[in-house]
């Protein structure tokens, strides 16, 4: 789901203009990253926790030549989901479909069609 799917649902919910459900959808968005800016934690009861963790420094390789590269600490933006919302996309004693069992169902997302 783009940015844009999400505009059309919340717009579809009620009376709203498309401007109005894209002032909703960015009005959360930009709450959540103002919030994980400032070092707070985000609680939504059945969705889910956003927070930052934060990586130590460490040495890594430039892939291409192989040379170190010292990588500075940085805090990193971490979703951790609910139990409900785990248990809907995993309900008991559903293991999900292995790759060779998910059946193509021929959907062509409108805002992303496919390539040529």
């Amino acid at each position: 789901m783009t940015k844009a799917d999400l505009v059309d649902k919340v717009t579809a919910l009620g009376d709203l203009t498309r401007r109005d459900g894209e002032v909703i959808v960015d009005t959360l968005f930009e709450a959540v990253i103002g919030a994980l800016k400032s070092g707070d934690k985000i609680e939504i009861r059945g969705f889910g926790s956003f927070r930052t963790r934060q990586r130590n420094a460490r040495t890594g390789r430039n892939p291409k030549t192989g040379d170190k590269v010292d990588v500075p600490a940085k805090r990193v933006p971490f979703f951790k989901p609910s139990k409900e919302l785990r248990d809907s996309v995993n309900p008991s004693g559903n293991k999900g479909p292995k790759a060779d069992e998910v059946p193509d169902t021929g959907h062509i997302d409108p805002h992303h069609p496919p390539a040529m």
